[in-house]
């Protein structure tokens, strides 16, 4: 039976959204993890952060390397702030070669050493998959105050941004196979329910109260398999 839980992330698993009325990101109450923790009865400690790379995740990870022995898991979820561009270069020139916060060949290089040092302290690391993104809404979003056409001609198409962060998601499955490592598949669930954009927040990137209850569903049936 599973007891103790550690977990290190982003903004997802930290349990961030944004609040349509009041216009602002908000810390959900009854995110995933405090969902799973309530339902299941585990003890969890979320070391996540808001805006969290891998490269920012894996010295958040070095500071609690010593505890990572004494959860029965560490969960890591990354990705969706590794593949973002910063997107007031891009509409200022268009023109030029603009990188991603983290390029993927580097995103699975320290993704890789993350998942061997939770192994190499005693804890069994478990991977989340990345909840898809409704690429039109965050094209709207980022572009905000910044100028649209510049963006989308360096983009080439909006659904572009969608392929590309399904990119990051398919290095985090190829992940898991070479380490043998768990991974829970949140991509899956949000897609098989059809409209997965009412799960997804008015930014398109981060799931809504609905999306987490998604989420903390997979997680707790996955759990029950494998128990």
């Amino acid at each position: 039976m599973i007891q103790s839980v550690c977990v290190f992330g982003d903004s997802v698993a930290k349990g961030i959204a944004f609040d349509s009325v009041r216009k602002k990101y908000i810390l959900l109450k009854d995110s995933f993890v405090s969902m799973v923790e309530k339902n299941d009865h585990i003890v969890i400690r979320n070391f996540s952060k808001f805006g969290c790379t891998v490269t920012k995740g894996g010295e958040v990870l070095k500071k609690h390397m010593s505890e990572l022995g004494r959860y029965d898991y560490t969960v890591l979820e990354f990705g969706g702030n590794d593949c973002d561009f910063n997107w007031a270069e891009v509409s200022a020139s268009p023109e030029s070669n603009h990188v991603p916060n983290t390029p993927v060949s580097v995103f699975e290089e320290y993704y890789s050493r993350m998942i061997d040092e939770v192994k190499a302290c005693g804890g069994k690391p478990v991977l989340l998959s990345l909840p898809p993104i409704d690429a039109k809404r965050y094209f709207d979003w980022i572009s905000r105050g910044l100028n649209p056409e510049n963006i989308l001609r360096w983009l080439g198409d909006v659904e572009f941004i969608y392929r590309w962060h399904e990119m990051y998601n398919l290095a985090v499955n190829r992940l898991a196979i070479l380490h043998h490592v768990p991974l829970i598949d949140i991509s899956s669930a949000f897609l098989k329910t059809g409209n997965y954009q009412n799960l997804i927040c008015e930014d398109g990137i981060h799931p809504n109260e609905n999306g987490h209850r998604l989420i903390g569903r997979t997680i707790e049936k996955y759990a029950l398999i494998n128990a």
